[in-house]
């Protein structure tokens, strides 16, 4: 017989095809813990959140009202969890708003963040157990 059975193959393929399965899930699926009163009441200090990202692609644009992690545009290492505001797609741009704005660095600061500091998408709160669930979008935002 000449090269490896066809088993063989198969078995290296898919071995393949889970380890590039595997490096998106890394680069796409982030935890982040919220800190600080900005999104209260949606959001808690102590909140523990799933945050859903496009591995090797630009984001996708959010819509008014979703609840987003992002890079601080003042500190890069850093991440903010906050709400969509408006989005301006001919700018690249987007405008975040903590829901508590006494409480909250944002937009109104550091001005419309751009796309491609959008780190992705809040999608579930793991913790506390008490707390546990599904984020909602806010219906008080508009399209801009």
């Amino acid at each position: 017989m000449i090269g490896p059975p066809a088993v063989v193959v198969r078995r290296a393929a898919a071995a393949v095809v889970l380890s590039l399965i595997a490096a998106a899930v890394r680069r796409s699926v982030h935890r982040v813990e919220v800190v600080g009163s900005s999104m209260v009441p949606a959001l808690q200090p102590g909140d523990r959140l799933v945050v859903v990202g496009a591995p090797w692609s630009p984001p996708p644009w959010p819509s008014p009202g979703q609840i987003i992690a992002l890079t601080d545009p003042r500190e890069p290492s850093r991440i903010l969890v906050k709400r969509v505001g408006a989005i301006h797609v001919r700018d690249g741009t987007l405008e975040v708003a903590g829901d508590r704005p006494e409480a909250s660095t944002d937009s109104r600061t550091f001005g419309p963040v751009p796309r491609s500091s959008i780190v992705g998408r809040v999608v579930f709160r793991y913790g506390p157990p008490a707390r546990r669930g599904t984020l909602h979008r806010s219906g008080e935002y508009h399209r801009a």
